[in-house]
């Protein structure tokens, strides 16, 4: 560690509130583990923060968030980039690596409507907000009679969009909304049989360097284990279909005493087909990709042409 005192770590974060606060956690619990270490935090715009009048399946979907960060990486501009798991691609980015997992929030969806109402009781043709295909596919599987309409922005945007009357109502991510203190808006938490979430979804990743061996040992403290098994076998099961994130998949695995449980779905966009799997088994890796192949088998590899 003494090599370190003299280093200043730096963080480069995305400039929303959720991006800062997800990035500031981080920093907390590095110095919670090593005292006395310098940090400081840059402001990095991206691709994806730039370009909010179109939906992200049509700008290209994962990595309009990260690339700008892993270019700060690789030239050494920053030390640390913090991203919410689910918007990483599944391939590791050359010379980078994610050197740490920490725990995982509330993985789930929440619905937000402007006046109480849950899922089962919208009136039909209700304009629901999201840009997720993955969202719209499972809500039209089981209100086929909602309106899906696009929508971009950071949370508070979104459900100040919200109040403004443009939707009946929005689905968000459980751990945004949690992480902001606006928990006190959400109507519903959607199940999971319901709204299976996205991959990795609540759970925060540390990328760095693959060659920082030092501050790679730094951030070694804020790994959670289960966490990582559990996002490890999602997202095996996305590389196992292909890896894209333009078509409606879902993943949602837990850690047991002695196995991992998992489930995983893909869709058709209108949600009128989809193939679910689900299963367990000790090794991450192996379980998402059997699972995967499962679901090709099933006829997913139609869904996502």
């Amino acid at each position: 560690m003494s090599s370190f005192t003299s280093r200043t770590i730096t963080l480069g974060s995305r400039p929303s509130q959720l991006a800062r606060w997800q990035s500031e956690s981080i920093l907390g619990q590095l110095k919670s583990a090593w005292p006395g270490l310098a940090t400081r935090m840059v402001t990095m715009l991206t691709q994806g923060d730039r370009t909010l009048n179109q939906p992200l399946p049509e700008i290209g979907g994962k990595g309009l968030f990260t690339s700008e960060l892993e270019t700060g990486l690789r030239c050494a501009e920053i030390d640390l980039a913090v991203h919410s798991l689910k918007d990483l691609p599944v391939e590791d980015a050359p010379d980078l690596c994610i050197a740490a997992i920490s725990q995982r929030a509330d993985a789930r969806d929440v619905l937000i409507s402007a006046n109480g109402l849950g899922l089962t009781d919208l009136p039909a043709g209700a304009r629901v907000g999201t840009s997720s295909l993955r969202r719209a596919a499972q809500i039209l599987a089981v209100r086929p009679d909602l309106t899906i309409q696009s929508l971009r922005g950071n949370v508070d945007t979104r459900i100040r969009k919200l109040q403004q009357g443009e939707y009946d109502a929005i689905i968000l991510a459980a751990a945004g909304v949690e992480r902001l203190g606006l928990g006190q808006h959400v109507t519903e938490h959607l199940a999971v049989d319901i709204m299976l979430p996205a991959p990795g979804q609540g759970a925060l990743a540390v990328q760095c360097r693959a060659n920082d061996a030092g501050l790679r040992k730094l951030l070694a403290p804020l790994h959670d284990l289960p966490t990582a098994h559990a996002v490890s076998a999602e997202r095996a099961f996305l590389a196992g279909l292909g890896g894209g994130c333009s078509a409606p998949i879902a993943a949602y695995a837990q850690v047991g005493a002695a196995k991992i449980s998992m489930t995983g779905l893909v869709a058709s966009p209108d949600g009128k087909q989809i193939v679910r799997v689900s299963g367990e088994g000790e090794d991450p890796l192996d379980l998402g990709e059997r699972l995967a192949r499962r679901a090709l088998d099933l006829g997913a590899g139609n869904l996502l042409a």
